[in-house]
């Protein structure tokens, strides 16, 4: 067989596409749990407490409340503007897509769709609960499972492509006096998960098949392993290939269709994390530390593509740790604990908790729903 014809994804029935379209709104609903939220939350909260308030003793307390009075508000209203231009980006990063597949959902649900992803990116392990978060806003308001899907897939896409070379680039252009301690190893860890995801991603995009044969591959030697879960195993392969053939045609026909919007999304994913990084470079002005714009960049870039896929909920603990490691050799002792508590608020505090106001209005709505449709089958009954 050649390798034309490997390459060709398998053709769905409609039946399929049903139980494809079934499945994914279950899996993306099932985020929206309670318990999970809840204790990823607490969990979230104390990693991040402890952490800063470690930051805090081990640096001289009484130079830190001193310089709490010196704080220039006028950066930090400008913080706030760049703040809102991030939630903006996010959201549009993901509604040039939707206004083509849907042209009736509009702006003001990609805003929430953004938000409510950073909340859950926020309270679960490697930003776990974020896609599925997204997904989930937009199935609830008129988008299928499947093309919320593909947008969700695409920009993870740019993601990986950015990040990866905003790395390199990164390390190439910063002091590397900075790289000490756990850095290294960190950059590592970062570096493995990235490529390991760009290369599943282009390889399911490209090459579906050969992604659906690995699958089965994995799913028969499992088997082997375990006897008993063998028509189990081999379901979940058959349904991981139907999946990533689906979604590679969808995603297919979206930029065939529209072949700009991709390059557009890069150029977007760009800006969005550039305002991100020069965040950090006001927060210090409004603290009164003068340091290299260059290096700061370099930095939180840096930092940013450690703690992307850490095992704890939103990075916490590798976060405030890598802020106070890396941002130590230009901020001064006192004022550290205050850059971190700052740095967090506006890159990932502040946008979770209005993500937090629009994930507790879904969790009500589907309790809700819930309720209804118990009443009427014991109505039925």
């Amino acid at each position: 067989m050649s390798d034309t014809n490997e390459a060709k994804p398998v053709a769905l029935t409609p039946q399929q596409e049903t139980q494809i379209e079934a499945e994914g709104k279950q899996e993306a609903q099932s985020v929206f749990n309670k318990k999970l939220i809840i204790k990823g939350s607490l969990w979230f909260a104390l990693i991040t407490v402890l952490t800063i308030a470690g930051i805090f003793f081990y640096n001289n307390t009484g130079q830190t409340i001193e310089a709490l009075k010196h704080i220039s508000y006028k950066y930090i209203a400008i913080c706030l503007v760049m703040l809102f231009v991030d939630l903006m980006l996010g959201s549009w990063r993901n509604h040039i897509y939707i206004r083509k597949l849907n042209p009736a959902v509009s702006h003001w649900v990609s805003f929430r769709a953004n938000v409510a992803n950073m909340f859950m990116g926020a309270v679960t392990p490697a930003h776990g609960g974020a896609g599925p978060a997204q997904i989930y806003v937009y199935t609830s308001n008129g988008v299928t499972f499947i093309d919320a899907f593909a947008v969700s897939l695409i920009n993870m896409g740019a993601t990986l492509i950015f990040m990866p070379l905003a790395g390199f680039v990164a390390i190439m252009l910063m002091d590397t006096s900075y790289v000490s301690g756990i850095v290294p190893a960190m950059l590592k860890y970062g570096f493995s998960f990235f490529l390991i995801f760009l290369l599943a991603f282009l390889l399911a995009f490209w090459k579906p098949v050969w992604v659906g044969i690995i699958i089965k591959k994995i799913a028969n030697g499992l088997s082997a392993i375990f006897p008993k879960r063998r028509e189990k195993l081999e379901a979940w392969a058959e349904r991981s290939f139907l999946n990533i053939s689906k979604y590679q045609q969808t995603c297919s026909v979206i930029i065939k269709q529209h072949p700009f919007l991709f390059p557009l999304s890069l150029i977007i994913t760009t800006v969005l994390y550039m305002n991100k990084y020069c965040m950090q470079y006001v927060i210090l002005l409004g603290l009164g530390v003068n340091a290299s714009l260059v290096q700061v960049i370099s930095i939180q870039i840096l930092i940013q593509f450690m703690i992307y896929f850490a095992p704890s909920p939103g990075g916490s603990g590798f976060a405030e740790v890598s802020i106070s490691v890396l941002f130590g050799k230009i901020v001064p002792s006192g004022l550290l604990s205050i850059f971190t508590l700052l740095q967090r608020s506006f890159l990932l505090f502040f946008p979770a908790i209005i993500g937090a106001y629009t994930v507790i209005n879904l969790l009500r709505k589907q309790t809700q729903q819930q309720h209804r449709t118990q009443v009427k089958t014991d109505g039925a009954v």
